[in-house]
């Protein structure tokens, strides 16, 4: 029997071969811990921040209390001016106050 040209052949699947089972992935296994390390020292505790709030912009002394930043020029006495090394800047306005060297 001849093949006509318009016939294809059938496709490798087709055929009678049996089919390869597919396997899974194979995950890795879990790794085993290692023991734990002797108990390193404990490293010294930092010395405590200072306190921001109310605490950095005024100093209480007995009865009296005193401002320890600047106020604003511009904006008025309610409006304190950030320090910044080498400048005091207002966080309202934008005014910027340099400190002399």
């Amino acid at each position: 029997m001849s093949k006509k040209p318009d016939q294809k052949e059938p496709p490798a699947a087709a055929t009678k071969e049996p089919a390869k089972p597919v396997e899974a992935p194979k995950h890795e296994e879990a790794k085993p811990q290692k023991p734990a390390a002797a108990a390193a020292p404990k490293a010294e505790k930092k010395p405590k921040k200072e306190e921001k709030g109310i605490y950095a912009i005024y100093k209480v002394e007995g009865e009296k209390c005193s401002r320890l930043r600047p106020a604003c020029e511009r904006c008025g006495p309610g409006y304190f001016m950030a320090d910044h090394g080498d400048r005091f800047t207002c966080g309202h306005c934008g005014f910027t106050r340099y400190k002399r060297a």
